[in-house]
């Protein structure tokens, strides 16, 4: 091979490199990249077989001179170590690469109206198309009903209604199979270790909760409320394992109810003979507790995917399904029925 001919293999490929060995014109090769609807599948196909033989990478500012778009969504999350929260955000932007976006993520040090201005002056620089705002707490989720963002804007958690431009897991009903799981195994003495105020998640979940019991006929007990964290769950659990009426607890994540388990431990109540446990979240550590944890699993790549579906439907004005995504009951070795007398 010539000196020439390796100098041409070591560039960098660039479109009419694809459009060459693709067969086709180098506007068929733009029209493709930039998504176009009137090239025939077969060239289509032809074209995206040369880009990844060749490797090649289209050049995004470029793209955005001659289509007007910028291919970036702007992602808002708020600043929390929550395993919901910040999984959620991970799958947004996995989704967000795998439908072609760039995206750009601002992390929230406080969810105020300032912080959140200040996001949005950010994200306005990149020219992003849409915005999808993982919005936890209710007070993001006044900001952003309240704000005019000028581009579309995605609510992801926060907003249990399933309507308008929101995505989420239905909290309610999942908190209310779990809880209905106890009342069927034969307890009717259950708990509730809650979620802070000011969560909208950890307000459906107590709402599920109380539906379940109520529906059952069975008196709710006091609720007992945490603040996610392990140690507020311990805490908690403190009073749980010194009421012996109780044979049932549903904590309403997974991470308190580590605390729980460990407080019923130190007390010597036995899960599950002496009393049954569940979670919410299957955080990876759940099914290696001891014992392992009977939980909600929530499908974190589906909120993602529908995320982004939505985001799409927005750019290109067509429909979205907006319904709250169901969840499962992951059953596992800490839930039993009660004990007889």
């Amino acid at each position: 091979m010539s000196r020439g001919n390796n100098r041409a293999m070591s560039r960098k490929p660039v479109m009419s490199d694809v459009a060459r060995l693709a067969g086709v014109s180098h506007q068929t090769v733009s029209r493709v990249i930039n998504g176009s609807s009137s090239i025939r599948p077969e060239t289509r196909e032809r074209v995206q077989h040369a880009i990844a033989q060749l490797g090649y990478r289209p050049n995004s500012v470029a793209r955005a001179l001659v289509t007007s778009k910028s291919g970036i969504i702007g992602i808002i999350g708020s600043s929390t170590a929550q395993y919901g929260p910040s999984s959620i955000q991970r799958s947004v932007e996995e989704s967000a690469r795998e439908a072609g976006f760039f995206s750009s993520s601002v992390t929230l040090a406080a969810v105020t109206r300032q912080e959140i201005r200040g996001a949005l002056d950010h994200l306005s620089r990149l020219a992003v198309e849409a915005i999808v705002m993982i919005a936890a707490q209710q007070d993001a989720l006044n900001v952003v009903y309240s704000e005019d963002f000028g581009v579309p804007v995605i609510v992801v958690e926060g907003d249990l209604s399933g309507s308008g431009l929101s995505v989420g897991v239905d909290q309610v009903g999942a908190a209310r199979t779990a809880t209905q799981h106890l009342i069927d195994l034969g307890h009717t003495e259950i708990a509730h270790v809650a979620g802070p105020d000011g969560w909208p998640e950890a307000a459906g979940r107590t709402k599920g909760y109380l539906d379940a019991m109520l529906a059952a006929r069975l008196a709710p007990r006091p609720e007992h409320k945490g603040d996610w964290s392990a140690a507020r769950g311990y805490a908690l659990g403190r009073e749980v394992a010194a009421d012996r009426d109780l044979t049932a607890v549903f904590v309403a994540n997974d991470h308190m109810a580590i605390g729980v388990l460990h407080a019923l431990a130190e007390a010597g109540r036995r899960v599950p003979e002496d009393i049954s446990v569940v979670g919410f979240d299957d955080i990876p550590e759940a099914p290696y507790l001891i014992p392992a944890l009977t939980t909600i699993r929530q499908d974190f790549a589906a909120v993602g995917h529908q995320a982004i579906a939505m985001v799409k439907a927005q750019l290109t004005d067509t429909e979205c399904e907006t319904s709250l995504l169901p969840s499962d009951l992951v059953i596992r070795d800490s839930t039993a029925p009660p004990r007889a007398g």
